[in-house]
């Protein structure tokens, strides 16, 4: 069975495995083994464990879909992140959103500022005055 996890930044792991267990808040938790039926669910906040060889990797997964279909498992997540426990993948997501929101609010405070140089600039030029 394979795995692709997808976000909008690229594609974030690709691999063999041996099954998938997939949990969310809203769909609560269910596996997905070699032979599965096709399958689609949505994750709201939750992860997608993969198993190899009895080896764990983690993805936690905020606002996706897994999609399942001849041993091919598709995840596609607006945010997400992988991780050797759910607990560490979370807790990076959650620093990288916290830095994403650090850059948005610097940006936001550089644009009202060069917004304010611009009226002023413009205001001083007596622009559109004849």
């Amino acid at each position: 069975m394979n795995i692709s996890v997808v976000t909008p930044q690229g594609e974030l792991y690709k691999e063999e495995i041996d099954y998938v267990v997939v949990t969310s808040k809203m769909n609560g938790e269910f596996a997905i083994l070699k032979g599965h039926i096709p399958i689609i669910s949505t994750i709201d906040t939750g992860y997608v464990k993969m198993v190899k060889d009895e080896e764990e990797v983690y993805v936690v997964i905020i606002n996706g879909v897994v999609e399942h279909n001849r041993d091919q498992v598709n995840v596609i997540a607006q945010e997400a992140h992988v991780g050797l426990s759910k607990d560490s993948a979370m807790d990076h997501l959650n620093k990288v959103r916290e830095e994403r929101l650090a850059e948005n609010k610097r940006k936001n405070v550089d644009f009202a500022k060069a917004e304010r140089e611009l009226k002023k600039n413009v205001k001083d030029a007596k622009a559109g005055q004849l």
